[in-house]
């Protein structure tokens, strides 16, 4: 299974924070515990949108040397709908596809104008 880290930098007091997530829960538990960030920070429904850590660029870099994988800022919107596409609710998988078409959308968006500015 697989941890992910984007590459939000959302600040937060002194710190530059971005999202931690996995397949599983017991994986994302793991990485906390090997880059040493408390469980306590935890956030999930109903309070959060997924379950998630919101971790600082430096424990990030940690996460990434242990195997985190690195995505962008849409790659929690992508595991939420890969969730929505694995459930057995054929509404959830619906939404679950659309959000997943929304995403490649941003992203040709996003390529387009990187190329364009180098242009």
């Amino acid at each position: 299974m697989a941890v992910y880290v984007d590459d939000m930098q959302a600040p937060f007091g002194r710190m530059v924070m971005c999202h931690m997530w996995a397949d599983t829960l017991p994986d994302l538990l793991d990485m906390a515990d090997r880059i040493g960030v408390a469980r306590k920070w935890l956030q999930q429904p109903p309070k959060a949108s997924w379950v998630h850590f919101d971790i600082a660029k430096s424990k990030r870099a940690m996460a990434v040397r242990f195997g985190a994988i690195e995505t962008d800022r849409f790659g929690p919107v992508e595991h939420c709908a890969r969730l929505l596409l694995a459930s057995d609710n054929p509404e959830a998988a619906a939404r679950g596809e659309r959000q997943l078409e929304a995403v490649a959308n941003c992203r040709a968006r996003r390529a387009g104008e990187v190329q364009g500015s180098l242009i």
